[in-house]
């Protein structure tokens, strides 16, 4: 599939990973000035985890520890889709994390959001959830976006 097709006035954007196909989804979609990006997770370009968390004989997360590294790649993978319409961090009004863990994402997310937004008050909106399971069994953290580029 492309990187970027148009419909009924939308256009989506994909990062080629096999979820895209099989659940059959666009990772954004732009509509006018705003970018709805879909779950963002920490995945390579095949789609495969990065810094996945162990799991226990029931396939549940047994440590939290790689929480960082994959809030990490997850906003380097929402920089990349946002790229794709020539936007950036800086054009996300508005972010939510969804984490199995409130503690550790909270104890990791500063520093990380600071880093990935460049800047010690990014300036958006941001909602951090508990809840009890992801997509993927060792996912411990998806982050959804929305940006509003300027007006042309």
């Amino acid at each position: 599939m492309t990187n970027i097709s148009t419909t009924n006035g939308k256009e989506a954007a994909y990062h080629g990973v096999p979820a895209e196909d099989l659940y059959g989804y666009a990772q954004a979609i732009k509509i006018g000035n705003t970018i709805h990006v879909a779950g963002q997770l920490s995945h390579d370009d095949k789609g495969t985890m990065v810094a996945p968390a162990t799991l226990d004989v029931f396939g549940k997360p047994v440590e939290f520890s790689m929480m960082e590294e994959q809030m990490r790649v997850t906003y380097a993978n929402a920089a990349k889709i946002l790229g794709k319409f020539g936007a950036t961090l800086d054009h996300v009004v508005e972010e939510t994390l969804y984490v199995l863990d409130v503690d550790e994402a909270f104890a990791v997310a500063g520093k990380v959001r600071k880093e990935a937004y460049a800047t010690a008050r990014p300036q958006c909106a941001s909602n951090l959830i508990g809840v009890s399971r992801l997509a993927f069994p060792e996912q411990l953290i998806e982050i959804v976006f929305k940006a509003i580029l300027p007006p042309d």
